[in-house]
């Protein structure tokens, strides 16, 4: 019985998928989120006035240990070895918002989207929880995947 779906052994069960027999290709992924706030919740971010300190450094640093956690979080997700974990994050204050981009590169037999999509996630998360005091109706958006590099499936570009 042949399946399409990878993550689904013949008895239907949920597996690993095996990756052995795979080649090592360079493979990147790239990702964006959004967090929408109140405009004085946004200019505390910028000035650097808030209680807890700089909201945009704590929330790089936990995108990029999100993105090296990614298989811990994810079930079948396999342990990646990162060669290069980007976390860039701007204030939009025109649209009372900030941007989360995340990049996930790696010399590999699997991709690094779910990496790239949970850097970009957890930095939201972050600034969301560093903010909840002062704002607790923030908005997490769109979080999706903008490219991806390498591997059997090739290039994609939203």
């Amino acid at each position: 019985m042949s399946n399409a779906f990878t993550h689904i052994n013949a008895d239907g069960n949920a597996h690993m998928v095996d990756v052995t027999d795979k080649a090592l290709t360079e493979r990147e992924a790239r990702a964006e989120a959004f967090i929408e706030m109140a405009p004085a919740t946004l200019e505390m971010i910028m000035s650097g006035s808030h209680h807890k300190g700089d909201v945009f450094a704590t929330a790089r640093i936990a995108g990029i240990q999100a993105a090296k956690k990614t298989s811990d979080l994810i079930p079948l997700c396999h342990p990646l070895m990162l060669t290069k974990v980007e976390v860039d994050l701007v204030a939009e204050p025109e649209f009372n918002r900030v941007r989360i981009n995340s990049l996930c590169k790696l010399s590999g037999k699997t991709g690094v989207e779910m990496e790239a999509l949970t850097a970009a996630s957890v930095a939201a998360l972050t600034i969301y929880d560093m903010c909840k005091a002062v704002q607790k109706d923030m908005i997490i958006s769109q979080v999706k995947l903008l490219e991806k590099r390498g591997g059997k499936s090739g290039h994609f570009k939203a």
